[in-house]
């Protein structure tokens, strides 16, 4: 826009100094003198086809119309008369002049050709004598200062609009600076190439706590705390004679004048420092920016989770070791009395009458359970702990069914439960620790017994699925809500709490079983409906859990065959009914 309002004006002074010259050239012409009135028609016309392409919208033809008259007037003056040559050069020199100013950079190109070539006119006119006769002086001299004045008037107009326009721009921009540095919410400091505070930003009153005129002039080194200094001083150095930009976090002393106490306060600051390098001193050292933020709210939240963190650890410790002790405390005399029971109800230690005989049993009955609860509870603790340590090898996953099978048959028949199973064909090995398959399939199968009605179906079965192998096990029990399924695997999570529950147990099974499965680097899943029964699906990898890689060498391709003898065995295909 302000291109265009330049372009316009240029050819309007140009119309109007051409109509000022107009009536004295024409009474040089009249004395034969036709020189000046030639330079003003010439000037008159590039200033009226200047206006008129600018009316058109055709401003790069406006431009180039007016540099080409300022030329034109040159090399009628050059090769005219050689005495004015100079004046003829320096009037087309305006042209490029302009050009520069305010043309685009193809016609700043063409500007120099044309004047090039007057030059090389205007040599060549004074050498050979191509100039026509001499003119009279007066008139020779009037046209040379109108040809003169005009480009100048051109030239100096465009100037001091582009000027004007540049100091506007400036003084915006300084503005918007000021604006910026002054309401941004992180303190704005600037220190000369010795380190004195240079200018401090309205922010920075909040973040010391003291108006911002006692912190110009002098430096930090007072407000920082005594352990900060070092590193301050080590990155200050850095931009300030490295040009190497610095973040560092520091402590500085924030003053409150209303405060009771002297006590200083420190508040953690998060400085960045960045060297000017556009403005370096004598001595090579650069003059540094720095951006202060307030992140004391971010290291008291970094210290309370470091505390939360170092308490939580220590609980899990102690609880540990808690558990560790109350297993060996309770592991030893509950032996002793399931041992004993056992062999008060085997009449080792003598016949017993049927009701000592009940109580004995009983009594073997529920040291056993303490057993397993004890034996579970020591489970779930050295999962959390991470201390369980998975020894995973090549093995058949279909051979573990029948064993699995025969250690859940006597609470199967003492329920009624039909147990079935169903393996595919052609498993390939799957590399897991076998001990804690077998405890994941008789986990998930005592679940599914203690939860199935009288006469009820637990299924289990075993396929491939892609690269994991699928281990299911089915029942036809209560099943569960979506809100309990959604917390399946959770410790001591039971699906009906309180006095009033029906069924025995810890809430320990199945998160012993998810923290095994997660071990080995499977995947647990449930579905269940109200009523239908549940159904509790296992995928471990077949190549295993995935080995950390701080602790892999080199990689090994594990080739995996199938078994030689596949072929199941007999009881797969039958229905099992527990007596």
């Amino acid at each position: 826009m302000l291109r265009r309002k330049t372009i316009a004006n240029n050819a309007r002074l140009l119309i109007a100094l051409a109509g000022l010259a107009l009536l004295p050239s024409m009474y040089m012409l009249m004395t034969g003198a036709a020189l000046p009135f030639i330079l003003a028609c010439l000037l008159l016309a590039g200033g009226m086809i200047s206006l008129s392409m600018h009316q058109r919208g055709f401003f790069g033809s406006a431009t180039a119309g007016q540099v080409a008259t300022l030329i034109a007037a040159g090399l009628v003056l050059t090769i005219t008369d050689p005495h004015f040559g100079d004046a003829g050069m320096a009037v087309a020199l305006m042209g490029p002049v302009l050009a520069a100013l305010i043309a685009k950079p193809a016609q700043r190109r063409a500007s120099w050709i044309g004047l090039a070539a007057i030059l090389t006119l205007g040599a060549i006119a004074s050498i050979v004598g191509m100039a026509p006769v001499p003119m009279a002086e007066p008139s020779m001299l009037f046209a040379s200062a109108f040809g003169f004045l005009a480009a100048f008037a051109i030239v100096a107009h465009s100037a001091h609009r582009i000027s004007a326009a540049y100091e506007v721009h400036d003084k915006a921009q300084l503005s918007a600076y000021r604006h910026l540095v002054e309401h941004v919410q992180d303190a704005v400091l600037r220190f000369s190439a010795d380190g004195a505070i240079l200018l401090a930003s309205r922010s920075s009153e909040a973040l010391f706590g003291c108006p911002r005129y006692h912190l110009s002039g002098g430096n930090l080194s007072g407000r920082l705390h005594v352990l900060d200094r070092p590193a301050f001083m080590t990155a200050f150095a850095d931009a300030n004679k490295g040009g190497r930009s610095r973040t560092i976090e520091i402590r500085m002393r924030q003053d409150n004048p209303h405060a009771a106490t002297s006590v200083p306060r420190f508040v953690w600051v998060e400085m960045q420092l960045s060297p000017i390098l556009d403005e370096i001193a004598p001595d090579g050292r650069y003059e540094v920016i720095a951006l202060l933020r307030d992140i004391t709210g971010r290291k008291d939240a970094e210290t309370a989770m470091a505390e939360a963190r170092r308490a939580a650890e220590e609980a899990s410790q102690a609880k540990s070791r808690f558990l560790a002790t109350i297993g060996h405390e309770l592991r030893t005399p509950l032996n002793a009395v399931v041992g004993f029971s056992e062999m008060m109800t085997s009449g080792i230690g003598g016949e017993l009458s049927p009701t000592q005989k009940e109580y004995a049993g009983l009594i073997h009955q529920s040291g056993k359970h303490l057993l397993e609860v004890v034996s579970m509870l020591l489970d779930m603790s050295r999962i959390e702990a991470g201390k369980f340590d998975v020894l995973a090898a090549p093995m058949a996953p279909g051979e573990i069914v029948p064993s699995c099978l025969a250690m859940v048959e006597t609470m199967a028949a003492e329920r009624q439960v039909e147990l079935v199973a169903e393996v595919e064909a052609d498993l390939p090995l799957l590399t897991a620790d076998e001990r804690l398959c077998r405890q994941i399939l008789i986990n998930l199968l005592s679940n599914a017994i203690k939860f199935s009605h009288e006469g009820g179906l637990v299924s289990v079965a075993i396929k491939r699925q892609g690269q994991s192998i699928n281990l299911s096990v089915r029942d036809q029990g209560i099943g569960m809500a979506p809100a309990a399924l959604a917390r399946i695997g959770e410790p001591f999570f039971q699906v009906q709490e309180g006095l009033a529950r029906k069924y025995e147990g810890t809430g320990l099974g199945l998160s012993i079983v998810k923290g095994l499965v997660e071990l080995h680097g499977g995947t647990l899943r449930a579905m269940s409906e109200i009523g239908a029964g549940t159904t509790i699906t296992v995928l471990l990898p077949i190549n295993g859990p995935a080995t950390k890689a701080g602790e892999t060498a080199d990689i090994v391709h594990l080739h995996r065959e199938p078994l030689a003898s596949a072929n199941p065995p007999s009881w797969q295909n039958e229905k099992r009914k527990a007596q």
